[in-house]
């Protein structure tokens, strides 16, 4: 097995284990759907490994819990999690990963793009640029965590109004409104803390 295989297998093994870590970090909210950091772990996923190895991370996480292994929130785990009212939100995760790691790989690819071009023409400003942009995310990544992170809502509301019998209105007062403030925190948090880790990554690779 090469270095890239191994460093790949260890680096999903270390994010699987990362979200069910982050899992078990939850507060009971009134209408049924604990807020956790999980969907921080999952953008953090998808930010750090990319769209390829994030959403496999996410999909043996959710492999795992569903033999089982108490790794979801409040260390539950087993296939009724996944088909309970707010399995939906665990079922978006990889599609959440997908999504911000397709935005974090073309990120990757537009800095150093941009990175070459101002080396090549040995412009001291525009490399100045292209190390801050990549460091705090152009608007384009920043669409993609947004859109990730709508999809883990949308998903996991309409799994819960389906299940519960609840109709649109309770599912958003109940699955969204309470979660929007924590959403915008998680976001921002996973997305700069990811891009940084990743800086610091490929540097040493």
């Amino acid at each position: 097995m090469n270095n890239n295989r191994t460093k790949d297998l260890t680096t999903i093994a270390l994010m699987t284990a990362i979200t069910a870590v982050m899992a078990q970090l939850a507060i009971p909210m009134p209408g049924g759907v604990p807020m956790t950091l999980q969907t921080l772990a999952v953008t953090l996923a998808g930010v750090i490994l990319g769209q390829q190895r994030g959403t496999i991370s996410m999909v043996v996480y959710l492999l795992i819990g569903a033999v089982g292994v108490p790794v979801f929130s409040s260390f539950t785990g087993g296939a009724g999690v996944l088909i309970g009212p707010t399995g939906g939100f665990l079922w978006s995760f990889p599609a959440m990963a997908l999504i911000i790691g397709y935005g974090a790989d073309k990120e990757v690819c537009r800095t150093e793009t941009a990175s070459r071009a101002a080396s090549t023409s040995r412009a001291d400003t525009g490399a100045d640029n292209t190390a801050r942009t990549y460091k705090n995310g152009s608007l384009g990544f920043w669409f993609f965590i947004i859109l990730g992170t709508a999809v883990n809502y949308f998903v996991g509301t309409a799994a819960f109004c389906y299940l519960t019998g609840a109709n649109l209105s309770a599912g958003i007062a109940a699955c969204v409104i309470p979660f929007i403030p924590t959403a915008i925190i998680k976001a921002l948090i996973g997305g700069l803390l990811g891009l940084r880790i990743k800086s610091a990554l490929r540097k040493t690779s």
